[in-house]
């Protein structure tokens, strides 16, 4: 099972990235939390692994932090909630926001993430209330870095945010306005910051 890989970023989306490991590429899916961390491409880059084996696929999920990935794997462990629904949740709330909501029973802010309806929810305050304890403090005050995607046009960066809020299960034309609203409102038009401008407009 692989745990750990190190290598040269090849290339990264607000999705999954693909890592060059001694000239092997591994294609791994990762959260936003976690892209916001990325470095730019052709730099070092070392992520904490979770390989998710099925009878028909061998998948790879991705964590810059410990914290990341032991939440993930608390995710998971809930009934209903498979890894492409956990990372949903590591993408539309961040690790502390994810930690808050279960251990206060904020429903509201949980089910505003798409794929989570009430009794998912319900099950994840449940099961996870007093097992995110020990993450509560862990990484707390740990900022996200928003360095920007150099070179890229408005255009295309929208469309990367856009195509990013549909893969979390967002409608289109919900994505596509509310990215065009963010883009009007703030002078960052980097793909992180967008991204996270856009997901905070769409969790209240």
């Amino acid at each position: 099972m692989i745990g750990r890989l190190t290598g040269t970023l090849i290339h990264k989306s607000p999705t999954s990235l693909l890592l060059d490991v001694g000239g092997v590429g591994y294609e791994v899916t990762v959260p936003l939390s976690t892209y916001y961390q990325l470095p730019e491409t052709g730099l070092g880059c070392a992520l904490l692994i979770h390989t998710h084996v099925r009878e028909d696929a061998l998948q790879l999920f991705g964590f810059q932090t410990s914290r990341e990935r032991q939440l993930f794997l608390k995710l998971i462990s809930v009934s209903g909630i498979g890894p492409r629904l956990a990372i949903t949740i590591l993408s539309g709330l961040s690790p502390e926001e994810i930690i808050l909501s279960i251990r206060g029973s904020d429903f509201t802010r949980l089910t505003a993430v798409p794929g989570i309806g009430r009794k998912t929810a319900e099950r994840l305050v449940v099961e996870l209330r007093d097992r995110v304890e020990e993450l509560a403090a862990a990484g707390a005050g740990r900022s996200s870095s928003l360095a920007g995607s150099a070179g890229e046009s408005d255009s295309q960066v929208a469309d990367d945010v856009v195509s990013a809020l549909v893969n979390l299960g967002y409608p289109r034309p919900m994505a596509e306005r509310t990215v065009a609203s963010v883009i009007c409102s703030q002078s960052d038009h980097s793909t992180a910051a967008l991204l996270k401008a856009s997901l905070k407009l769409l969790l209240r």
